[in-house]
């Protein structure tokens, strides 16, 4: 009998850590479009990246290009309402529209996954009661919440990647906590609590592992609702302030060339919408992809 319960916790350590191990497939087993989707996804993060010392022309520099130009081989995707080259304005809006939703993001999930595992481990009044603070704030419409957060406090950089931290923490959370519930029920996990495993390594070794897959794809779903949110509020005048822009800005700038089918809006909405159809090709490849999208946002 004694032979048993000594294999047992490493046999349970060893299938809490597979899944962890499948959690992103091989690229081998990605189908085209999800493929072509992380190609893209890579082109983009590329240019945010790198993109502020590619620039075919300066971003702010309205130099002697008319406005709204069309088309040309020295404007590719012509020109802005001041004359600015828009493919370097394009490329110079991918930090601000992908860097702040990327940084965002991240912390929301951060945030959502240590609360989620902490209310899954402690339960009882700890759970309850963060779980109805949070709701709280979920049941505020997101664009509302943001709104009320930059009206409140202004518009900055810092202050945008705060609002929208808070803003999609908790359905981060609410996913986290459902699975990390489930998960704590287990035989293995009971087996670690039983030899004396803390709490962090509880939620660190045993949990976290298992929930990778749908954490994952849950990320890049809030990474694109970030995005949608951000271009929004900079489309209304309340995101990045000129004379920086992003992608949303840049919409909205120039919508004076819409009537013409100007290039200058045309090209920076294809931008958001490339982006936002590659994520969403990335995360078709991802398990958990069907949890993660019942979050009601």
């Amino acid at each position: 009998m004694s032979t048993p319960a000594a294999i047992e916790p490493e046999v349970a350590s060893a299938t809490s850590a597979a899944p962890a191990a499948r959690a992103v497939p091989r690229l081998s087993r990605w189908s085209r479009s999800g493929l072509l989707g992380l190609v893209v996804l890579a082109f983009w993060f590329f240019i945010a990246a790198a993109g502020p010392w590619l620039l075919p022309h300066s971003a702010t520099d309205m130099g002697a290009a008319g406005v709204f130009e069309a088309v040309s081989f020295t404007h590719p995707f012509g020109t802005d309402y001041l004359g600015r080259d828009m493919l370097s304005r394009i490329m110079d809006g991918a930090r601000y529209t992908i860097g702040v939703a990327l940084i965002a993001t991240l912390l929301a999930c951060a945030a959502g996954t240590l609360l989620g595992l902490l209310a899954a481990v402690n339960g009882g009044w700890f759970d309850a009661a963060l779980s109805r603070l949070l709701d709280t704030v979920v049941s505020i419409p997101s664009k509302m919440l943001a709104l009320v957060i930059v009206a409140a406090f202004g518009s900055s950089v810092t202050l945008l990647v705060a609002m929208a931290a808070i803003v999609y923490t908790p359905g981060c959370y609410r996913i986290i906590r459902s699975l990390a519930v489930n998960i704590n029920a287990m035989d293995y996990v009971t087996v670690a609590r039983t030899r004396g495993e803390g709490r962090a390594y509880i939620m660190v070794r045993e949990i976290l592992p298992n929930i990778t897959g749908p954490l994952l794809a849950d990320m890049g779903l809030r990474f694109v609702y970030v995005v949608r949110l951000l271009a929004s509020l900079s489309f209304l005048g309340l995101g990045i302030q000129p004379p920086a822009a992003d992608w949303g800005s840049l919409v909205r700038e120039n919508l004076g060339a819409l009537a013409m089918g100007g290039a200058s809006v045309i090209a920076p909405a294809l931008a958001i919408a490339t982006l936002t159809i590659a994520v969403n090709l990335v995360i078709d490849n991802l398990p958990g992809t069907a949890q993660a999208a019942r979050d009601d946002h």
